[in-house]
Order: C-alpha cells, then structure tokens, then sequence
C-alpha cells in the first residue's frame, strides 16, 4: 500500500474520532443545562425582583415550623353546647319501599319455592297416579259368553289389546291344586272358568304370543314357554306369566290392569298340560 494512502486514511480516522469527542462533549453539556439556570442568570433574576419589591419571603425554618405546630395543639379548646338526642321515630314502611336486593331475594326464594312445590305435585302425581281408563286401570274386556266364545275361536287364546292380556280358560278339575299355589283374587277368576295373563315375558319383557301347535305360550326373545294358564315350563323365565284380577258384574268382566299378580314359581304345573304339538320356539322343553 502507498504511504500517502496510508496517511490519508489515518488522518480521515483522527478527524472522525475528534468530531466524535466533540459531540459527545457537546450533547452532554447540553443536557446537564436542560431545566437548570446558569449562576448568572439566577444572580440577575434576584437583583431584578429587589429593585421591583417582588421578592418572595424567606420560606420557613423547621424550628420555626415545630414551634407553630407545638403553639396550634396547646390552644384552648372550646367546649360544645350539650344537647339533647332526638327522639326515635320508626319508619313508615311505605315510604322506605323494597330495596332492589330485598327485591331479588324475595323473588328468588318464592320462584324456587314454586319450583320445588310443582316438581313435588307432578313425582306425587305420577306415583299415585289413578287412571280412569285404558291400560294402568279398571278395563272392561266383555260379557263372558263372549269371551268364552272368544277363546273358542282363538284355539285356546283370546287376545285382549286395551288390556296387553290373554285370556285362556282355566279347567275346573285343576281348582284343588290352583287354590293351593295361586292368591285369592286370581284363584276366584279361576273358580268363574278362565285366567287373564299379562302379555309381557317375566324374563326381559317381550310380548310372548301364542302358539297354535303346542297349545303353549312360547317367547320368541329367549325361548321361555309356559303352559296354556301361564305356568312356566322351560326356558330362562325366572317365573310363570304375571296376571291381573278381574271381577264380573252383570255378565260383564273388568280386568284391573293397575294391579299386576306375580306368575307361580318354578315348577308349578296344576294343569300338567304338554304340549300338543311341535314348538313354535325351540329352547325351551
């Protein structure tokens, strides 16, 4: 490299490194005067406010401010007048009104009190409730000559649907051995010459239907059967068929649904009917 280039380039770094300095210099004497007056200045400011009577008095000393303080709290005080308390007088509830909490809360606590009030009426309701017709209550299935007939015409079976039953024909050799095994009031439906089954299957709640080929009642879900009067005689049927209780008035019969008999236990044949045929569902006996 030639020497003069070299001089050159040192020379140009001298320069900027002073111009450098310099400003800094200068920005920092600049800002040590931002918001501060020269000594100058403040000389001739007071000068100026003496020749013009404005020169504002001295401030305070802290003794001279202790000693104010001390004098202000050694002052006599001033006893006040006594007086007599006003008497007390009760508010006129018309004038105070409800306030907008007492507002809330009373409306809060009457609609949860109508809430719970109306839930507990409608769970009473439906527990107990007493229907006037249709399933659930007092059916009336006909006179018994015409059930009878019906029974006749249906092979053995005569469905009733207002009632979810069947209604077969109970023989009257069997009276001694159902007196022993069924309640009072199935027993005395019996005595008249026919039982009424509730269609639903004890096991799992199917509708079991008949069968014309084994004269048997035979579930199509799990295979239970049970004989002509609903006494169970194979399958997984914990049971035989509920029934329900009828009475006869007039020649005509009531069944009353709302009032379910449990079927006879496992093993009760007071029939000893067997199957007159095929079975419709296998599984069973």
């Amino acid at each position: 490299m030639n020497a003069w280039v070299l001089a050159a380039i040192v020379v140009a770094l001298l320069l900027l490194a002073g111009g450098v300095f310099v400003g800094t210099a200068r920005r920092h004497d600049t800002r040590r005067g931002e918001g501060a007056l020269s000594r100058e200045t403040r000389r001739r400011d007071r000068a100026a406010r003496a020749v013009e009577g404005t020169e504002p008095p001295p401030a305070p000393t802290g003794k001279e401010v202790e000693l104010a303080a001390v004098a202000e709290r050694s002052a006599e005080l001033v006893p006040v007048a006594p007086s007599v308390p006003a008497p007390y007088v009760p508010p006129d509830p018309e004038t105070i009104g409800v306030t907008r909490r007492q507002f809330f809360n009373r409306g809060l606590v009457a609609l949860t009190s109508a809430g719970l009030a109306g839930f507990g009426a409608a769970t009473v309701a439906f527990l107990w409730s007493a229907p006037k017709g249709g399933f659930g209550g007092k059916i009336n299935i006909g006179k018994v000559d015409d059930i009878m007939a019906g029974i006749s015409l249906g092979d053995g079976f005569y469905y009733v649907p207002e009632a979810r039953a069947w209604v077969t024909q109970y023989p009257a050799e069997s009276l001694p051995k159902a007196e022993k095994v069924y309640a009072a009031p199935v027993y005395a439906g019996q005595q008249i010459g026919f039982n009424t089954l509730y269609q639903k299957c004890p096991h799992l709640g199917c509708r079991v239907p008949q069968c014309l080929s084994s004269q048997w009642f035979e579930c199509p879900c799990h295979g239970s059967q049970y004989n002509r009067v609903g006494e169970k005689r194979g399958g997984p049927a914990p049971r035989g068929m509920d029934r329900f209780a009828f009475t006869v008035s007039g020649g005509s019969v009531t069944v009353d649904t709302g009032n379910i008999f449990l079927g006879p236990p496992i093993g009760t044949n007071t029939t000893g009917q067997e199957p007159q045929g095929p079975h419709c569902i296998t599984g069973g006996e």
